[in-house]
């Protein structure tokens, strides 16, 4: 996905309604268990994401990290930088923020372009803003050791492969639960993170759907 069409359909979204819960529910597991497609509860705690976007090649790469395993929420889990809001700060401006302490980011190599739709998790209790954000050329990172085990660079294209979606079945709270993930190669990219991604994806004109061809349980 070539980065001068990825700026177009950032600027095209800026001007058109989100494709919101419809696209998030794709990539998120079912039966769903506590998350209700578009609802955000009341007093829940704002958190923001960056999805990074910059050229790499012919295609678009977005930046993510593996968490640190000591940390006390999604230990190990393939993220967006990001973090708990802070007092006095609008969403953009903690995004930025959580983005230069976890990987080093300098904000004056980005420019903010949207805001994707809030997507509360229920395991954390917080309520995620996704921010999306470019870069014009791929900007210096260097990981926090205390806060991110390591930078995953994941271009556009590849997500969007249909060998990159994946179905498995993991077994919670005594019943099976269907989990969908972007595969890359290696790294496992699910729950909210994912859900964010797939609204991304629609937004750039592509909808995933990992549950084609596929026996589904019961929402």
């Amino acid at each position: 996905m070539r980065f001068v069409d990825v700026e177009r359909g950032l600027a095209a979204a800026q001007l058109a309604v989100l494709p919101g819960p419809e696209a998030q529910s794709s990539m998120a597991p079912r039966p769903r268990r506590f998350w209700v497609p578009g609802v955000v509860p009341a007093g829940a705690r704002k958190a923001a994401g960056l999805a990074l976007l910059y050229p790499r090649g012919d295609d678009t790469a977005l930046l993510l990290t593996v968490r640190g395993t000591h940390l006390a929420n999604h230990q190990g889990q393939v993220s967006l930088p990001g973090g708990a809001v802070e007092a006095g700060e609008s969403v953009e401006e903690a995004a930025l923020r959580e983005a230069e302490e976890e990987v080093g980011l300098q904000r004056s190599a980005v420019a903010v372009r949207l805001r994707l739709t809030p997507l509360h998790i229920p395991v954390s209790g917080y309520v995620l803003h996704p921010v999306v954000a470019t870069a014009t050329s791929p900007p210096d990172m260097r990981p926090c050791a205390n806060e991110v085990e390591r930078i995953v660079e994941v271009g556009l294209s590849g997500l969007t492969e249909g060998s990159a979606l994946v179905v498995e079945v993991r077994e919670g709270e005594g019943s099976a639960i269907e989990v969908p993930y972007f595969d890359l190669g290696g790294d496992k990219l699910w729950g909210a993170t994912a859900m964010v991604v797939a609204e991304l994806l629609s937004v750039l004109g592509v909808a995933v759907d990992p549950w084609k061809k596929r026996g589904q349980l019961s929402d």
